[in-house]
């Protein structure tokens, strides 16, 4: 961490929790999220934008799961996503049963909305047996109409009590691996309430000033809220709520980290795929060994590093430069064309060499040096690696086939 941090408030201590491998609370790193625009049912698009997401500097990606089509999705999403995903639940609770029979890491949802005190608890209670964390996300366009009457309106006391009620629920059914927001679009309301509830909970809070609205304004407001919260020692993970580009937000959160001395700087931004069912080389070896050969070099660039030829360039094009694998080939691209094809041993060596080109020469001239019998190659290698190994090497369609029998009954 940067010294800058050490001139802010202490952070306030939390409980930890832990999703998809990220920690949050109890002084871990500040995480940035963010949420898909796509329809959560078009799976390519929806990859596409979590690989831009993580790219810009998204920990962990919000999707939206409104409807069984969108749990489907979701079960093609999550084993092919290079961070955590989290399904935000409105108004059904079977769509958050589905999430769960999907795989997803994490579960939002929202207390003014989904009310029933037997459904909250089986939701809770199945994230419970699974390990998956929930977020209670109370927000102060949304909530109970008799908190609305109690409070005269939307106040932080509120907001505070509507994650009090829906906590205890949990707690009646043993389940306590919760983070929490209090979110409103007025940024005085939400530094009030976020404050009440760091005085209230001990569970990791996530900061936004919710529907912000589109930059300029959009970024004053949000960096207004957490960046004061932040300061004050208050905050486990952060969201830009911005009509824009979800990009727009990841970059704004994990430059407001930077700002505050709150995560490290870094040249070089390396996203991998978790491997899946078609993976056909060892991706955290060689991920690890790409980002050690490119921080030598400090290049100020994405770079992805994919397991497999079939969705790696596609999800992966708006990274400058990347390695999808294949049988013992590596298809080097750049912004999802294939630019060359090279032996599985040459991969990381190619991949630094190409990087370093990149940097020097911009991408129109590495464009227009591409190999010209690469895409052709790299076309042949895809069939073949879709007929050694299916249309479902995650076994998606045995996960589609136990949501739908969720949505049926």
């Amino acid at each position: 961490m940067e010294i800058s941090s050490s001139l802010l408030s202490p952070r306030r201590p939390t409980r930890r929790i832990t999703l998809g491998g990220v920690p949050i609370g109890d002084g871990a790193p500040i995480t940035v999220q963010s949420m898909t625009t796509t329809k959560t049912a078009d799976v390519d698009g929806t990859l596409a934008q979590i690989y831009a997401l993580a790219a810009a500097g998204a920990d962990i990606v919000r999707c939206t799961c409104n409807e069984e089509a969108a749990a489907e999705g979701l079960a093609h999403i999550v084993p092919r996503s290079p961070v955590p995903i989290v399904a935000d639940i409105h108004f059904h609770h079977e769509m958050a049963l589905a999430a769960l029979e999907a795989g997803v890491q994490g579960l939002r949802l929202n207390p003014g909305n989904l009310r029933k005190e037997a459904e909250i608890k089986q939701v809770a209670a199945e994230a419970r047996d699974r390990g998956v964390p929930i977020r209670i996300g109370v927000n102060a366009g949304s909530l109970h109409p008799d908190l609305y009457k109690k409070y005269g309106g939307a106040t932080p006391e509120a907001l505070v009590e509507s994650a009090r009620n829906e906590l205890a629920f949990f707690e009646e059914v043993g389940f306590d691996d919760v983070k929490i927001s209090v979110k409103a679009s007025s940024v005085a309301l939400m530094i009030a309430a976020y404050r009440l509830a760091s005085e209230t909970f001990d569970h990791p809070l996530h900061l936004g000033v919710t529907e912000a609205g589109p930059p300029p304004a959009g970024l004053v407001k949000g960096t207004a809220g957490i960046g004061a919260l932040l300061a004050e020692g208050i905050g486990d993970t952060i969201r830009f709520s911005l009509t824009a580009d979800p990009v727009e937000e990841a970059r704004a959160g994990r430059q407001l980290l930077e700002s505050l001395g709150l995560r490290e700087r870094k040249g070089l931004d390396l996203i991998a795929c978790p491997s899946c069912g078609r993976a056909q080389v060892d991706v955290i070896a060689v991920a690890k060994e790409a980002q050690e050969a490119l921080e030598k070099l400090n290049l100020p660039i994405q770079v992805a590093v994919m397991g497999c030829v079939v969705n790696g360039p596609g999800e992966a094009r708006e990274a400058d430069i990347g390695i999808a694998a294949g049988k013992q080939k590596g298809h080097l691209f750049i912004r999802g064309k294939i630019i060359r094809v090279v032996p599985e041993a040459d991969m990381v060596a190619a991949l630094v060499d190409e990087a370093e080109r990149l940097v020097a020469e911009g991408v129109e001239a590495r464009m227009a040096a591409a190999d010209k019998t690469a895409g052709a190659e790299a076309e042949a290698d895809r069939r073949a690696l879709l007929e050694s190994t299916g249309d479902d090497p995650n076994q998606t369609s045995a996960k589609i086939e136990i949501i739908r029998r969720h949505s049926d009954s």
